[in-house]
């Protein structure tokens, strides 16, 4: 007879806390308190023409481009891992380390996929307008550079990868919290709740941006706990 042994799979993690209004605001005050980090080359070239396209002043269409390259690094970290539990298929404990990873990367990419969903739908709410080549366009252009910098980095030296994604997730948590800050109206704007179902509900859009910049600064310490992660070998 022969007996079959179901590998548990490793559960997909439950994505940033969601925090109560009281600790969203004391989070963004944390955030506004806190000096941004030194940002190294490759980060302000990306940051740079950012701005010059859509302005210093953070926008609800400006953050909705700024998700889309968001989930890159996740899906390049997910490629590799992919190919690297194929690489160390005979190391069992190698390759079960490398695709918990991948699903850690998982994760994060669909915490950043609802970011962009919640944008995009205050985007439309708010009637703002979107053209081809600044909405469409020019993130593609920008994701597809991150991505193969990203996977590039991540197989060389994985805390190049890292410490990359923690300058951009800090960029983001900053924005977003110096955006309510400086648009105190949202606080009497109610959440849409459109994705409240897989996201959650707010009291307003304030406190949904905070939880939203609450995320980004989860995603910065993840990686900078991360930068000592060894690197994935060719053999």
């Amino acid at each position: 007879m022969t007996v079959t042994t179901t590998v548990p799979r490793p559960e997909a993690p439950a994505g940033p806390p969601k925090l109560s209004r009281e600790a969203l605001r004391a989070a963004q005050q944390e955030t506004l308190d806190t000096p941004r980090m030194e940002y190294g080359l490759l980060a302000k070239m990306m940051f740079k023409p950012v701005d010059l396209m859509y302005g210093k002043q953070g926008s609800f269409a400006k953050f909705a481009m700024l998700e889309i390259i968001a989930r890159v690094p996740y899906q390049a970290w997910e490629r590799v891992g992919y190919w690297a539990v194929h690489r160390h298929a005979g190391r069992s404990a190698l390759a079960k380390r490398v695709f918990e990873r991948i699903v850690e990367a998982r994760g994060d990419q669909d915490n950043e996929q609802w970011h962009l969903l919640i944008m995009q739908d205050l985007v439309q709410r708010h009637g703002l307008k979107q053209n081809w080549l600044l909405h469409q366009a020019a993130p593609w252009f920008i994701a597809f550079f991150y991505y193969h910098v990203s996977w590039m980095m991540f197989l060389v030296k994985p805390a190049w990868s890292y410490r990359l994604n923690a300058e951009f997730e800090d960029h983001a948590e900053h924005e977003y919290m110096t955006f309510v800050a400086e648009n105190p109206h949202l606080e009497f704007e109610p959440d849409p709740g459109t994705y409240a179902d897989e996201y959650g509900r707010h009291r307003s859009v304030a406190d949904l941006l905070r939880q939203i910049g609450h995320d980004e600064r989860v995603h910065k310490l993840d990686s900078l706990a991360s930068l000592d992660e060894p690197r994935v070998r060719a053999a």
